[in-house]
């Protein structure tokens, strides 16, 4: 069997017109008084009628910040519960309620319980793809965005636990310094890039700079000319001379980036086995599940209060300490 060849999108010819489906999304969005957030790895025509499409932080933000009845989040599970845990108030969708995450899978609750209460004196820095029970066992919340800048506020005497990602966790520890435990979890999406197939993707496009997620192995970030979170990629991408960039994450963020860096080619960093990298939970979304979901104002994020108030606790830490 051939290698797979890398995806290639060429710069956008212009703005796509929308789709009729697109145009009813957006009038029972203005019915119900709802805003759209989008994670960059959603599909392009989700991403088409979002109001606002960035990375966890950033619609993190944005979620704390709406005043709009109805939040609609079309990413996974855990952000549509994140953006609950900051609006309890606010009624939150999530068009496809099976649109799990395999690295929030990766730690359960009760085996982070366990954990700290071995070790009583441990700091958990949870990355924000996790659970809202685990986030209510966290010391501090962090994105791939900001992971460097949490870890820095911790004191110095205190032993860290970074979880649940431990390529995410290798990497700041590298950044920063700072010796930390990490949890043995990953996404299952960001560490099927290889260095092999990376290598192949650098020799057909010689000369294109390479950016990766910190989701993937040290071996493929050893690699990048940046490693960097998505809503990062887009101001790398601005400051490259080249005309051809390689991307290293999930293949929906090349959308987000032909259309707020026009004239650029951007290819998307193959796999062992396939062109181009997708996480099967976040495509769990489609346009019309989100029309369906606009329309009958479900399927709804409910959650204990107990568990919301706790797990707002270093959510909103994580929001005070990055700004």
């Amino acid at each position: 069997m051939p290698a797979p060849v890398p995806a290639v999108f060429p710069p956008l010819p212009g703005p796509a017109p929308l789709s009729d489906l697109q145009r009813e999304v957006l009038e029972l969005k203005r019915r119900a008084d709802a805003v759209i957030l989008a994670h960059n790895y959603q599909c392009e025509d989700i991403q088409g009628v979002a109001d606002f499409v960035g990375d966890s932080l950033g619609l993190a933000y944005k979620a704390a910040e709406t005043t709009a009845s109805t939040i609609v989040f079309c990413g996974v599970h855990f952000m549509a519960e994140t953006a609950k845990i900051v609006n309890p108030g606010k009624r939150v969708l999530l068009p496809d309620l099976e649109a799990g995450c395999s690295l929030a899978d990766s730690c359960p609750a009760d085996r982070l319980a366990r954990e700290k209460a071995a070790n009583p004196g441990l700091a958990v820095v949870a990355y924000i793809n996790c659970s809202a029970a685990v986030k209510a066992l966290s010391d501090v919340i962090c994105t791939s965005g900001n992971a460097s800048r949490i870890v820095e506020r911790i004191p110095a005497d205190r032993e860290i636990l970074f979880v649940p990602d431990q390529n995410l966790g290798q990497w700041v520890s590298q950044r920063t310094g700072r010796r930390m435990r990490c949890w043995p979890g990953s996404c299952y999406a960001h560490v099927q890039f290889t260095p092999t197939a990376l290598l192949r993707a650098k020799a057909l496009h010689p000369g294109a700079p390479v950016v990766a997620h910190p989701e993937c192995t040290e071996a493929v970030r050893a690699l990048a000319d940046e490693v960097c979170s998505t809503e990062l990629m887009v101001a790398w991408a601005k400051r490259q001379s080249a005309d051809t960039l390689i991307v290293t994450t999930e293949s929906g963020m090349i959308h987000r980036l032909r259309r707020e860096v026009p004239g650029k080619t951007f290819v998307a960093a193959p796999t062992d086995r396939c062109s181009c990298n997708e996480c099967r939970y976040m495509k769990m979304n489609t346009l019309a599940k989100l029309r369906d979901c606009l329309a009958s104002g479900g399927p709804e994020i409910h959650m204990d209060e107990t568990l919301r108030a706790r797990a707002e606790v270093p959510l909103r830490r994580m929001l005070d300490w990055s700004k």
